[in-house]
């Protein structure tokens, strides 16, 4: 499924919306988006049902490993939320409008909060592989914006203010978490780029000089959309593995097999921050 084009844009968000609201009326406070290797964060829901995207008229499939592509409804800690298992991203041949049209759906179900998970490679010389990151701010070197095109005011402005991206309350309630739960975290700028490949040591040490932290392939046009909208946004990165070490040719082949289980191996810390996040909300 591809998502439609602006002038049909915010119909599609209704019906998808409409879909999804036939299974259940449940209005989230809070939308959270599971990247690669990190869907285990859905089985601490207590979920209400569970939508496949396919159900969901408009709703681009992913097709990358790790991302199971379904919607889930139900309560945290208490507080109403819904989590995607998994997104799309431009280098699967999508366009900039499908890679953001998750985001916005959780938007017309009414969630003021969005939460953006993702698998990333540390540029930091000091992130070890297992680090959770928050998100401070974003390089967009995807090459595209997704509100390039005819802008639609129902969904957000012309020019939407980017000085503040991630909420600044949300990373010093994750912040908190971290440190509660012993195990603190990281905070950096983190560069989203097209993909699939991975990067070359010159390009690693290229985004690095441009202020990078981390790197990855999805999270900043989401971003983007999920300001557009009006949503608050709460970036957290996995750190799969040490890039920022790499100077020349890796010492072993990455894999994308080895990434999932990194990201699979903090999903219990990841937890425990998103659960004190999300029962901190008012």
């Amino acid at each position: 499924m591809t998502a439609p084009g602006p002038p049909e844009i915010r119909a599609a968000l209704e019906d998808a919306a409409a879909a999804v609201r036939a299974h259940s009326r449940l209005a989230p406070r809070c939308g959270i988006v599971l990247g690669s290797g990190l869907g285990g964060l859905a089985e601490a829901i207590d979920a209400e049902t569970a939508v496949p995207y396919t159900a969901i008229p408009c709703m681009p499939v992913p097709t990358a490993q790790g991302h199971a592509g379904e919607l889930v409804l139900g309560r945290l800690e208490g507080r109403p939320v819904v989590a995607l298992r998994g997104r799309v991203h431009l280098y699967e041949g999508r366009t900039p409008a499908d890679v953001v049209f998750s985001v916005r759906l959780l938007a017309a179900l009414g969630a003021p909060v969005v939460i953006l998970s993702n698998a990333a490679g540390g540029l930091n010389p000091v992130f070890q592989r297992g680090d959770l990151m928050l998100l401070t701010d974003h390089l967009n070197l995807t090459g595209t914006n997704p509100l390039v095109g005819p802008n639609d005011e129902r969904l957000g402005p012309r020019f939407p203010d980017m000085s503040q991206v991630y909420d600044p309350v949300l990373c010093t309630l994750a912040d908190d978490a971290g440190r509660a739960a012993g195990t603190p975290l990281r905070r950096g700028v983190y560069a989203g780029v097209l993909g699939p490949s991975y990067e070359t040591p010159a390009e690693i040490r290229m985004i690095r000089a441009l202020g990078a932290d981390a790197v990855g392939m999805s999270t900043v046009l989401e971003a983007i959309a999920a300001r557009h909208a009006g949503m608050r946004v709460l970036g957290i990165a996995v750190i799969t593995n040490a890039a920022g070490r790499e100077t020349g040719p890796r010492d072993r082949t990455l894999r994308h097999e080895d990434v999932l289980a990194a990201a699979a191996a903090s999903g219990p810390r990841l937890v425990g921050v998103v659960r004190s996040v999300v029962r901190a909300l008012d």
